[in-house]
């Protein structure tokens, strides 16, 4: 959708939403390891991704009693399933450090290499990631080490199987292939990706390692969209041939009962929103503990695996994750919302994202029939979402609606605090009552446009 228009939903008073004077920006820095965590609303942030993304459950209540001794208790998982421990302080950082280590935790240095979540136990996937993962640390330790790579560059190993990540975005991909080879490709993600190299395990390892070579000569914060292309032939002279079929993204939700193909069941589970208090995801753990889970596996999507459930216990683990906050049945409208911490978790925001997500879910169902996300970023950063979305951006008067964008692109419409659940519902009913025979959410408001949306929303 392009911004055609930009008005303003008169409202009263100028004030910050919260009777405060507005919180000065802070810019989204680099990615926040143990070692960098970065300066946040709430206090530090620490983001950290175990080795494989698995947690035994003794490990994850460990880890969630720290965040709650050394930070405000707050954990969430991110949409490309990593762990974020918030409200940190520079003496504590260090002890949160230190309890990781007792716990027997690995977190491995350099840039994160992401992997299928079922792997190793998905009968349907092609290759063993792990397997990859480790090839590569082993190899070109050095090189993943380096300072010279951009902090937040991105390694995705995708082995195939239920739950693939071709819907990950990544710097450099390693894909699995019906002939067991693997496929490296580079700045994209299953469809978009562009292909470099094919061949066994040794040959996409040094392929890794040629791609990483042209980043740290290129400099530190170089991805790979700045690799000069006439640089990527001279490596790589067989790009042009390398013809390969485009992996799709699953359409299966995380959350619910998963059956694999040997039988084994799976239990997907999704903290409201992405986000979970120590207490409730301690509750959860020994509740499943209880019920036989030995342990979980980080996921993309804000959410985790319960791995060892014997399918007669799911159902009570179903109940239970909605006493505490999680999401454990498939087709919750909250898994097309990406709302950041907000207000009262994060000093940065400008209103409590979760409490206008529960408003909006039912106030507005017509905006969740799966076509769309709900970016509600409590201000300009948009650190919940990274992609083009129906976004809300909080500001010091109301609210920036940007109809398909990021929290800091140009409005399509500001709306005035006291006005926002009004707009809502104007922007619903404005959907309900324009859709076409089939026509998603998405699709209309695309149809709409900016000049549509605004005049609905000026409906008395």
């Amino acid at each position: 959708m392009s911004n055609e228009a930009t008005t303003t939903i008169d409202g009263t008073g100028e004030a910050d939403l919260h009777g405060r004077p507005a919180v000065a920006m802070r810019r989204r820095g680099a990615c926040p390891a143990l070692a960098t965590p970065m300066p946040t609303g709430d206090g530090l942030l620490v983001r950290l991704r175990p080795a494989g993304g698995s947690l035994r459950l003794p490990q994850f209540a460990a880890l969630a009693r720290s965040a709650a001794a050394h930070g405000n208790g707050i954990l969430e998982i991110t949409a490309r399933g990593n762990l974020q421990i918030r409200g940190l302080r520079a003496e504590t950082v260090g002890q949160l450090a230190a309890d990781i280590d007792a716990a027997g935790i690995t977190v491995p240095d350099g840039p994160g290499i992401e992997i299928s979540p079922l792997h190793g136990i998905d009968p349907q996937e092609r290759s063993d990631p792990a397997v990859m993962e480790m090839a590569l640390r082993r190899t070109l330790h050095d090189l993943i080490a380096s300072p010279r790579l951009a902090p937040k560059l991105s390694i995705v190993v995708d082995g195939g199987g239920v739950f693939g990540l071709s819907a990950l975005s990544a710097d450099i991909r390693v894909v699995a292939q019906p002939d067991t080879g693997w496929l490296v490709a580079i700045n994209g993600d299953g469809e978009t990706a562009m292909p470099v190299a094919v061949g066994p395990i040794e040959a996409a390892v040094s392929a890794v390692g040629n791609i990483l070579s042209l980043l740290a000569a290129l400099g530190q914060g170089s991805r790979t969209r700045d690799i000069d292309p006439a640089r990527l032939r001279a490596y790589f002279p067989a790009v042009d041939n390398i013809r390969c079929i485009p992996s799709r993204a699953a359409s299966i939700p995380l959350s619910g009962l998963h059956r694999l193909a040997d039988s084994k069941t799976v239990l997907g589970v999704r903290p409201e929103f992405g986000q979970m208090r120590a207490s409730d995801l301690i509750a959860l753990l020994d509740l499943a503990e209880a019920h036989s889970a030995t342990a979980i596996r980080l996921a993309p999507g804000r959410g985790f695996f319960f791995l060892g459930l014997q399918a007669d216990r799911v159902p009570a683990m179903q109940i239970a994750s909605a006493k505490y906050g999680f999401s454990a049945q498939p087709g919750e409208t909250s898994e097309h919302i990406a709302a950041c911490a907000g207000a009262g978790a994060c000093g940065s925001a400008f209103y409590e994202t979760r409490t206008l997500a529960r408003r909006i879910t039912a106030a507005a169902p017509a905006l969740f029939d799966g076509s769309l996300t709900l970016h509600l970023s409590g201000c300009a950063k948009g650190c919940a979402h990274a992609r083009p979305a129906l976004t809300l951006t909080g500001t010091a008067t109301g609210y920036d609606l940007i109809l398909d964008g990021l929290a800091a692109d140009r409005p399509d419409e500001r709306i005035a605090g006291g006005r926002i659940d009004f707009a809502i519902e104007r922007l619903a009913r404005s959907i309900e009552d324009n859709r076409g025979a089939g026509e998603s959410a998405a699709a209309c408001l695309t149809r709409l446009g900016a000049i549509g949306v605004s005049k609905a929303l000026r409906q008395e």
